[in-house]
């Protein structure tokens, strides 16, 4: 019987070059040369929980399936480094307090619409077609307990507005 007496400095090693070989497949198809560094940030993304939102604008409701930003560490991330998002997709960041929130895309390459909600789910702003990789920040204008980011031009195709309701189990408010 072979038996592996490798150190967990060598299987942490090991974990990352299989990853930094992996990312470089993945991010390199099309996409241009990745560097070290990025496959090493990319080593240590967050994973996401899933869940599901309804917003409801008038007489209609748009359901999307959401990565759920819960943990700092997955808000600080965000959708950061992602590609591509499926047009019913987007990701729900929930605090554990009322507060004004500052956004930016750094390291974002997909344009999104960010719509902030206040407690109970009505959406008090919405921050239209943003811009990829921009520092700038994109301010909540006021205290709110959650972001639902979707891709650009959502809001605006679907006339979702200020004063619609997101209906969402992390928010409480799925009836």
């Amino acid at each position: 019987m072979l038996e592996c007496r490798a150190g967990w400095g060598y299987i942490l090693f090991m974990k990352r070059l299989v990853t930094i070989v992996l990312i470089t497949i993945g991010f390199g198809l099309g996409d241009g040369p990745v560097n070290v560094l990025q496959a090493e940030a990319a080593s240590r993304l967050a994973v996401f929980g899933k869940g599901t939102v309804s917003i409801v604008s008038d007489d209609q409701s748009h359901k999307f399936r959401v990565d759920l930003a819960l943990t700092h560490q997955q808000q600080m991330q965000g959708l950061m480094f992602r590609r591509n998002m499926p047009a019913d997709a987007g990701m729900l960041f929930v605090y554990k307090q009322e507060a004004p929130i500052a956004m930016w895309m750094k390291n974002t390459y997909l344009p999104l619409d960010m719509l902030f909600i206040a407690p109970g789910g009505r959406i008090v702003k919405i921050a239209e077609r943003t811009v990829p990789l921009s520092e700038a920040t994109i301010a909540s204008g006021g205290a709110v307990i959650a972001v639902l980011e979707l891709n650009a031009g959502t809001a605006s195709r679907l006339g979702i507005k200020p004063g619609d309701v997101v209906k969402a189990a992390a928010l409480g408010t799925a009836r």
